[in-house]
């Protein structure tokens, strides 16, 4: 790399530092921290406000600037605010710098000792001193708090109001920021909020990287691969050029779909990662693309608009433009192949501003991109891929036939999208564009005419459309509860083997207040890393034996469809998307799991339940 683009590289990392530094932060507390059944505590959760900004709140109307905390062994009160900075009138208090709020708890009567995680959120919205103000955003974070044994001799009531606070804040003579730090008591350090974020954004990253070696991925990049050692053959002068091209489609795609997150956030709308494959209209069309792309490779057609030369031909292959598109194609198959760490990354990434997560999803493009980067900036690293020759070609087909098992998967999803008879018309717009793409292979070549070249591709397209408007029209019908064969609220999930139930918030709400051992698995048709955890994990008759021994009781979830009611459980978990596991144990906190599950993982999360009685 030459001098002044080290330079260039060193600066970009310095003005992104920097943009993270002056972001507002938070620092999440609980005191005292530790408590009996019956006592009480409080949250306090301390706003750092960057320089120019401030925060305004309206006494009568909390909606806007408020604590809310979550757990099943507790139950709050309301939100507590200090004294204003400034009063700028009845309805107006501004804070300026930092701002504390607090919010009082009473753990109940009935709490299981152990450590319990507070899940703790502020609802905030900043507006700059000249007037301007920022859209309401959310932060997240938890506090541990340490619930002791109940004294016997000390009976406890059932405790089910809210704990009234001390004093009720509604004047601008309340509690002040200094009376809300008095009897705090020493508790776990916060992580730095700067570090947490640093921390995700390398996830972004790596998550990125891996993806490349996924079935949904490795196709597409192993093929633009030997695309490039066919260039370097010729002129290692345009692998630079090409490279760049991949990684900037890859790059442009990922924060295209980030500026589709803000948009449908800023305008109230709940979505989550690979949200677009629940749409039908999404997911044909990529089929379709997917189908092509393969038929491609075992050479039905090429393109070539008509009265081309074949070295014009032969130049439009490999334009720039390709390996652009390449770049694009690769992140529209990425996205079902959610890679190991990602997940995670993904969930943190929703709840960031819409500037920071705009360079969290540029950076799982980088990520992505990652194996080109370093090809263009470093063209000996193509001496890994054999020389060009037969096997290209014998690969090439073979790449095209996993495509070809792609569209299959893909179908798959339709079919859980709609149903049987409209997947019947896909498959007949799939044939009709086969058959398309073969006539326009066959007819639209140098050596016929140019009236021939272009009645075929007229052709070629009249059938498209045609097959389009008569098999492709899809209304979706009526949602239909199905109440499966059990009775209440435990309904047997669908294809999934016996023991296996229906999530539904009520459900869950209930095996949770019994303290049963619960296991939630949320999936969808199109993710493929969903497919496999099930396949090769959660579904094998080991493992399910296991389950059985320990007396754990198995909810699935199927995301294929949008689903509101998961989305809003696994948002509440630090995710937005599937793969998602999770197990419930009484008196420990859920343990999540990662992307990809293994057999070890599961057995070694269950081996300290005690078995069931037979």
């Amino acid at each position: 790399m030459r001098p002044d683009a080290k330079k260039l590289v060193l600066i970009a990392m310095l003005m992104l530092t920097g943009l993270i530094l002056v972001a507002q932060t938070f620092t999440y507390r609980v005191t005292p921290g530790e408590l009996k059944p019956g006592e009480r505590g409080t949250v306090r959760v301390t706003m750092s406000i960057p320089a120019g900004k401030h925060q305004s709140h309206n006494p009568q109307d909390n909606e806007y600037f408020k604590l809310n905390a979550s757990h099943p062994d507790l139950v709050f009160g309301k939100t507590q605010y200090p004294a204003a900075h400034t009063v700028v009138s009845p309805e107006q208090w501004d804070y300026h710098g930092s701002v504390t709020l607090s919010l009082p708890f009473t753990v109940k009567a009935n709490a299981a000792p152990g450590n319990k995680t507070i899940n703790v959120s502020m609802d905030y919205g900043l507006c700059f001193d000249t007037g301007q103000c920022e859209p309401p955003e959310l932060a997240e974070g938890s506090v541990r708090l340490v619930v002791a044994a109940a004294n016997p001799d000390q009976p406890v009531s059932n405790i089910t109001e809210e704990p009234v606070a001390p004093e009720t804040v509604t004047t601008a003579i309340a509690i002040t920021d200094s009376v809300a730090e008095q009897a705090e008591a020493p508790v776990e350090p916060v992580k730095n909020p700067v570090s947490k974020i640093l921390w995700y954004l390398l996830l972004a990253f790596v998550g990125g990287v891996i993806m490349n070696f996924t079935p949904c991925v490795l196709p597409v990049l192993t093929i633009r691969a030997m695309s490039i050692v066919n260039q370097a053959a010729e002129d290692k002068s345009k692998i630079f050029k090409h490279s760049m091209a991949y990684a900037l489609g890859v790059l442009v795609s990922f924060i295209a779909l980030a500026v589709v997150f803000i948009i449908l956030k800023l305008a109230g709308e709940s979505v989550g990662w690979g949200f677009q494959f629940q749409s039908v209209s999404f997911t044909i069309a990529l089929t379709s693309i997917i189908f092509v792309f393969a038929l491609a490779l075992l050479d039905v057609f090429i393109i070539s608009p008509p009265g081309m030369t074949a070295a014009t031909q032969a130049s439009a292959k490999k334009g720039v433009s390709g390996s652009f598109f390449g770049g694009v194609f690769a992140f529209l198959l990425a996205t079902p192949c959610s890679a190991p760490l990602l997940g995670t990354a993904v969930g943190f990434a929703f709840g960031l501003p819409a500037w920071l997560m705009l360079i969290f999803f540029a950076l799982v493009g980088i990520g992505l991109a990652f194996p080109f980067i370093l090809i263009g900036l470093s063209p000996k690293a193509l001496k890994i891929i054999p020389k060009p020759g037969e096997w290209m070609n014998i690969f090439k087909e073979v790449m095209a036939f996993v495509l070809l098992w792609i569209v299959y998967t893909m179908l798959k999803s339709v079919l859980k999208l709609t149903d049987g008879d409209y997947l019947l018309h896909v498959i007949m717009f799939i044939l009709s564009l086969g058959f398309a793409a073969w006539l326009y292979g066959r007819f639209v070549r140098p050596e016929h005419s140019k009236a021939t070249q272009w009645i075929f591709t007229l052709l070629t397209l009249v059938i498209i459309v045609g097959a389009a408007l008569i098999y492709l029209p899809y209304k979706e019908a009526a949602v239909v509860e199905e109440v499966g064969i059990g009775d209440g609220l435990m309904r047997p999930a669908k294809d999934t083997p016996a023991g296996w139930y229906d999530f539904s918030p009520a459900l869950m709400e209930k095996l949770l207040a019994e303290d049963a051992p619960v296991f939630v698995d949320f999936g969808a048709v199109w993710c493929k890393n969903c497919q496999a955890n099930e396949k090769n994990v959660l579904f094998t008759d080991d493992i399910m034996a296991a389950f059985k021994a320990k007396g754990v009781i198995l909810i699935h979830g199927d995301y294929t469809k949008q689903n509101p009611d998961m989305l809003e459980f696994m948002k509440k978990h630090g995710r937005v998307g599937v793969p998602f596991n999770v197990l419930y144990v009484k008196g420990a906190e859920p343990r999540l799991f990662s992307e990809l599950l293994s057999k070890g993982m599961i057995l070694d999360a269950l081996k300290d339940l005690p078995e069931v009685s037979k």
